[in-house]
């Protein structure tokens, strides 16, 4: 039988209500690391998460498997490339909330329905930001929420500024924006344009989503427009010609 800790770990001391422990438990292991830390022991991750070597070493396994940790030569643990990169995304969506934000307003103050802006994250895109709907039926999402990049006006404009083939996805590159009823969702539309840096890189896409009831005409060109605003405000040339008209 394993032994039972004396005192609590840091974990089992504060857990996550309705949480999972052994990812609370992982969790203590990265938050163990303090400013000026590059590299710790595998006995100071032990002092200073309260758990076992033994539990510590499951845990690394899965952590360095994900590219939270990595384990260097001298058998000292790091952290890895997977929390850079989400550091990036985490700080670009701050860095990208005083320019977003004011254009995602005057769109929906303009169209009354919901605009979101949403990034590439690993295999999915995530809605960083968004302003709803002053109307009482809208469609229902939040920033942080992840969502699919095969479906949706949003997802299908972000997968084709990442290479994916086929007909819809080579017109979306030619157009640079796509209208969608129901791709993801039924009676829900969307209408989705592709938002650049100066480097013509790919920064995200500005989604506006309704009811396909309350899709207009004129929404597309609305869309264009905040999208092209946003990529002059990133230093980039306006891909509609239609940037503060």
């Amino acid at each position: 039988m394993p032994k039972k800790a004396i005192t609590l770990s840091v974990a089992d001391a504060n857990p996550a209500p309705g949480g999972v422990a052994a990812v609370d438990r992982a969790m203590s292991l990265l938050s163990a690391f303090r400013p000026g830390d590059t590299e710790l022991t595998l006995i100071e991750l032990s002092q200073r998460s309260g758990l076992y070597k033994s539990t510590i070493l499951r845990l690394l396994a899965s952590l360095e498997h994900a590219g939270l940790m990595q384990r260097k030569a001298d058998g000292r643990y790091a952290l890895g490339y997977e929390v850079a990169r989400l550091n990036a995304i985490y700080a670009a969506s701050f860095s990208l909330g005083s320019v977003v934000m004011p254009v995602l307003r005057e769109l929906v103050a303009a169209t009354r329905e919901s605009a979101a802006f949403h990034i590439v994250q690993g295999k999915h895109r995530i809605c960083v930001h968004r302003v709803d709907s002053p109307q009482a039926i809208r469609y229902h999402t939040s920033e942080g929420d992840v969502l699919p990049l095969d479906r949706g006006s949003g997802g299908r404009v972000l997968s084709a500024f990442l290479g994916a083939e086929g007909k819809l996805y080579d017109q979306i590159r030619r157009d640079g924006f796509i209208v969608l009823k129901g791709d993801r969702l039924p009676e829900l539309s969307g209408v989705s344009a592709v938002v650049c840096n100066d480097r013509k890189e790919l920064v995200g896409a500005v989604t506006l989503t309704m009811p396909t009831s309350r899709l207009k005409a004129d929404f597309p060109e609305a869309v264009k427009a905040a999208a092209d605003r946003i990529t002059v405000l990133l230093g980039g040339q306006e891909r509609f010609g239609s940037a503060g008209n």
